[in-house]
């Protein structure tokens, strides 16, 4: 064994018998320490944008709270089609790497910061980060941390965060969905689709329209409507069961899907753009699909909006959170949507779990539109040896053949957890 790794063993080891200590109740002693003894825990390091050979998991300096942060013992991490985007860098002003991905995620408090009040050492909690989720510990500011109810899952908390606050806000808060109403969302199979359709049947008499690939629908068929395969003619669809379109689209597809819901709107009704996974074919970024989804994006022309009586909105929970300041009124739908939960109105699908090691698994997976649900990465499940051989520190795997989306179901890689 090399020196470096004997030194990374004995500080793993000194790490999991401190944390057993603080479980026990002790309290966390402060000292100054030197390199050499500083924590280290696991996280997957995004080295630079590109294919799935960009991932790693490997060990970092663990953080510790700042003023006004909260650190979490991570249990659970969501996996978003976002979090592919920025693999890519297929992102406006992407970050630096190496980085952590990662937005969300559940756990335990472990640790505060000074001037932290709400929380206690112990506390089970879901928590949104800029960036550094998929880690074994993370610290956050205690705006953007809320205690779980006491019936929610890990893994439920995970799902939770991003797909119900983004769906709630989009329909409440931006469309003013009300009874009678109609919805078309795009990707229904997916987090946010599921929880677009569970929100709205919490609302009387709301007509839910969904688009979603074929091999889904029999698992999503009761949760709307009306079901359309994703690369059917669904405007004719729609008009056959309502010629004066719909009330609500939401769309995360963008690209010619833009035009399309721009004139499935209904007068005052509400389109509002969350997304742009058209712009993403291939494992790595694509020129190409981003010129051919930007071109084929309508121009709006506000007259026209003015003459038809329509509503344009875009939407984006983490610029609201982490550049806008809106955590106040972020909380505050965090609490309605628990109170839903609690009252069992709602209920966070979760697709799959998955270890930090199998990330790029879980990844490919939401690449090819497989999932129904969330994909959640468990960071104290084991991982399946063969599946996890390229994830690790010592991968010397190249650029993996790059493959297009497709509608097969035959993708799976994995026996998944449900």
């Amino acid at each position: 064994m090399k020196p470096t790794d004997m030194a990374k063993e004995g500080t793993e080891m000194t790490e999991e018998t401190e944390h057993m200590i603080e479980k026990n109740g002790a309290k966390e002693t402060e000292h100054v320490v030197s390199a050499g003894d500083t924590k280290e825990m696991r996280a997957v390091i995004l080295s630079g944008f590109g294919g799935l050979n960009k991932l790693r998991v490997t060990k970092k300096a663990m953080p510790e709270p700042q003023e006004g942060e909260v650190k979490i013992r991570v249990k659970a991490c969501g996996l978003n089609f976002l979090d592919l985007m920025v693999r890519q860098g297929n992102i406006d002003n992407p970050p630096k790497t190496p980085l952590v991905p990662g937005f969300e995620c559940s756990g335990i408090v472990e640790a505060m910061g000074g001037n932290t009040k709400g929380f206690e050492i112990g506390d089970r909690v879901m928590a949104f980060v800029n960036y550094n989720a998929w880690a074994e510990v993370v610290c956050t500011p205690l705006d953007y941390v809320y205690n779980m109810p006491d019936d929610m899952t890990f893994p439920e908390a995970a799902a939770f965060s991003m797909n119900f606050v983004a769906a709630y806000m989009m329909l409440f808060e931006v469309a003013n969905l009300r009874e009678g109403m109609s919805v078309l969302v795009h990707s229904a199979g997916g987090g946010v689709g599921q929880a677009v359709a569970q929100l709205c049947s919490t609302i009387p008499s709301v007509t839910v329209f969904g688009t979603a690939s074929s091999f889904k629908h029999e698992s999503i068929k009761d949760s709307v409507t009306y079901l359309f395969d994703r690369n059917a003619d669904y405007v004719q669809e729609v008009k056959k069961i309502s010629p004066e379109g719909v009330d609500i689209v939401l769309d995360c597809l963008s690209g010619e899907n833009t035009g399309k819901g721009l004139g499935l709107l209904r007068p005052l009704g509400t389109y509002i753009l969350y997304g742009s996974s058209n712009m993403v074919t291939g494992e790595t970024k694509s020129f190409f699909s981003l010129a051919k989804s930007w071109w084929q994006v309508e121009k709006v022309n506000p007259i026209k909006l003015y003459e038809e009586n329509k509503v344009i909105a875009g939407f984006s929970l983490l610029n609201l959170l982490f550049k806008q300041g809106r955590c106040g009124q972020v909380k505050t739908v965090v609490e309605k949507l628990f109170s839903l939960y609690n009252q069992k109105k709602i209920k966070p699908v979760v697709d799959s779990l998955w270890a930090l090691e199998e990330v790029k698994e879980a990844m490919q997976r939401i690449h090819d539109r497989g999932n129904i649900g969330k994909l959640i990465l468990d960071v104290e499940k084991s991982p399946t040896p063969l599946m996890a051989s390229d994830s690790t520190e010592t991968s010397e795997a190249g650029e993996e053949e790059e493959e297009h989306e497709g509608d097969s179901d035959n993708k799976e890689r994995m026996p998944f957890i449900q």
